[in-house]
């Protein structure tokens, strides 16, 4: 074969598989996707029955304390030809009920440099009966599926 030949390949091969890079597959949603409106139509004091209709079935619960806790959890992963699958972003939105069943505070938790931030109350959580399960979830962004049997 000829150099000129092996040339072409080679830069045939390269303009392939830069092609294949730029033209990755958009991010995918997985889980819960929240929309406003859906939150605008469970505002506290709304009963766990409207939650779940207005919102569906939550990712997971949690019972604190005589209170329980809805979890919604989103993902939103990126695929790539040359490095594969990888969580890019990961959201938790908590309902917390009070001992009667009904709202008491709607929470929309993600990662801010490296801490798990409340992007409603726009404030870092720093305590709660339920920071260690919302860390854990949050832990695997950019590291694979947190949610993943190990």
């Amino acid at each position: 074969m000829s150099t000129k030949f092996i040339a072409n390949a080679l830069v045939v091969t390269l303009l392939a598989a830069t092609g294949l890079t730029a033209c990755g597959t958009p991010p995918i949603q997985h889980g819960y996707v929240m929309s406003e409106d859906a939150l605008a139509q469970v505002p506290v004091g709304s009963s766990r029955e409207q939650v779940a209709l207005v919102l569906g079935s939550p990712s997971t619960t949690s019972t604190v304390g005589g209170e329980s806790t809805y979890y919604y959890i989103s993902q939103t992963i990126d695929e790539n030809p040359l490095t594969g699958r990888s969580i890019t972003d990961q959201k938790v939105m908590a309902v917390y009920f009070d001992d009667k069943g009904l709202v008491k505070q709607i929470a929309n938790y993600g990662l801010k440099d490296g801490k798990v931030f409340d992007f409603i109350q726009r404030k870092t959580r720093t305590g709660g009966a339920d920071l260690n399960l919302i860390s854990q979830i949050l832990a695997g962004v950019g590291n694979g599926n947190p949610l993943a049997p190990h």
